[in-house]
């Protein structure tokens, strides 16, 4: 692995070393090159590191919820607001496109919970839009490296104090529930 990393970083300034001795500036764009060098080397590895940590999430209890935490400012991630004895849960995610109630686990057994919990919703907040999305890597789910992107691109539906407003009514249903 270090040798590709050498490998990108040769490539750059040798590429931009050569372009600048054809314009007669071969200092600053060498310099650039190895630049533009390091920068594409160090997003290579992040983007290696990312899969290696969405490979080792796969199948794990929870792993949506992992994948759900990396979303920036603006998005609440309630972990497991519902589950079965199977081990399908289903965690809430509330922000600008409203809720998100994100599962993992048997189609089956998922419907019944994500039903559920839109009853829930819809008891404290019914004219919010509830979305719905199946985290795995079957047939209409969304993969674990694409969970975060999948929530974000919902398209907005609230403003940002009706996020604050709906998120105290949540957590006020959840304590109610004794969860």
């Amino acid at each position: 692995q270090a040798a590709q990393f050498y490998n990108v970083l040769n490539a750059a300034v040798l590429a931009l070393l050569g372009i600048g001795f054809l314009i007669d500036s071969p200092i600053l764009l060498g310099a650039l090159g190895f630049f533009t060098g390091l920068t594409l080397a160090m997003w290579i590895f992040a983007r290696r590191a990312e899969r290696a940590v969405y490979g080792q999430l796969e199948g794990q209890m929870g792993a949506a919820a992992a994948a759900l935490n990396v979303l920036k400012r603006g998005w609440t991630v309630t972990p497991a607001v519902a589950f079965t004895k199977q081990q399908d849960l289903v965690h809430r995610v509330v922000g600008r496109a409203g809720v998100v109630l994100v599962a993992e686990g048997n189609h089956n057994r998922v419907r019944g919970l994500l039903n559920q919990e839109k009853r829930k919703i819809a008891r404290v907040a019914p004219d919010i839009s509830v979305h719905e999305i199946i985290a795995g890597s079957g047939e209409g789910e969304v993969p674990l490296r694409k969970l975060p992107r999948a929530v974000t691109k919902l398209p907005k539906s609230i403003t940002a104090g009706q996020v604050n407003e709906l998120n105290h009514r949540l957590r006020a249903l959840q304590a109610q529930q004794g969860q």
